[in-house]
């Protein structure tokens, strides 16, 4: 079933809007730019409303990437686990590679939670699907913002001189932003109808954490290098660290393709959000 917007009247039409790839790519496209304001406005309401439910605050933001680094940290300094010895001080290593991870996790979980937070208007009120989308994507973007302070404050405290390169660095991270909500776009219809989807991703992402080089390097003995080829996480943020600390990228070739091809995914993963969200409305209101 296809629904269109005419005249402000909702017209439904048995077509199936697949049957017309250039017109549901233009109505998608044309959705995006006209849901931006819509957006913004939801981002704005969200943000109000975490901060406002919180006791803590903005502190919450930092709490998850710190708690997590000091583990590491004090593990490896009491040499309960054996780190191989990285190019940079450990603890600005880890704490570069948790803030990236706790980034990618945010994009990951954002498009499923944006879309069930709306579910109660979704099946009374008709707008742009699309603007959750783009909402969810600002709310990353803007806790992002907030954890790129704790970089800056490692680079200070253990006298880190920055490249040029790392100007570069938000353009990466905005890579990272689209692999973890390209991911999340592709689970959302389904966790939409299922619960075990977000009851599992903690699991998931606990699981790809310990697959990641986020705590260590990148291994080099079969098997567990097959990890960084198969995990397109980990070229990226190696990357954005290599870029942060080295001001060059190790593995460029890895972090371009997978880039490509996560841009492609996503916007496949888009089409199939806008096609199957109306499928999955309908199922939820009946």
């Amino acid at each position: 079933m296809n629904r269109e917007l005419e005249n402000d009247l909702i017209i439904y039409k048995a077509e199936s809007s697949i049957r017309k790839p250039a017109r549901l790519i233009s109505e998608l496209l044309k959705n995006l730019f006209q849901s931006k304001d819509l957006a913004w406005r939801i981002f704005v309401r969200d943000i109000s409303a975490q901060y406002r439910q919180s006791l803590l605050g903005i502190f919450w933001a930092f709490f998850p990437p710190i708690v997590t680094s000091l583990i590491f940290i004090l593990l490896q300094s009491r040499n309960i686990i054996s780190i191989s010895e990285t190019s940079i001080p450990y603890p600005v290593y880890v704490l570069i590679g948790t803030t990236l991870w706790q980034i990618f996790t945010d994009s990951l979980n954002a498009p499923l939670r944006a879309t069930i937070a709306a579910k109660p208007f979704l099946v009374k009120i008709y707008f742009p699907h699309e603007a959750l989308i783009l909402s969810a994507f600002y709310l990353v973007v803007f806790n992002t913002l907030i954890r790129a302070t704790i970089i800056i404050v490692v680079f200070v405290y253990f006298g880190i001189q920055p490249t040029w390169a790392i100007l570069m660095a938000p353009f990466a991270i905005l890579v990272l932003i689209l692999i973890g909500m390209c991911l999340g776009l592709f689970l959302t219809p389904i966790g939409m109808l299922y619960s075990d989807i977000s009851t599992s991703l903690p699991i998931f992402t606990q699981l790809l954490f310990f697959a990641t080089p986020v705590v260590y390097n990148i291994p080099d003995r079969f098997p567990f290098s097959i990890l960084n080829v198969i995990n397109p996480v980990s070229p990226i943020l190696t990357g954005i660290r290599d870029l942060m600390t080295v001001g060059y990228i190790n593995n460029l070739n890895n972090f371009l393709i997978v880039a490509f091809v996560f841009l492609i995914a996503s916007f496949i993963a888009l089409i199939i959000y806008r096609v199957s969200l109306p499928i999955i409305i309908e199922k939820i209101g009946s």
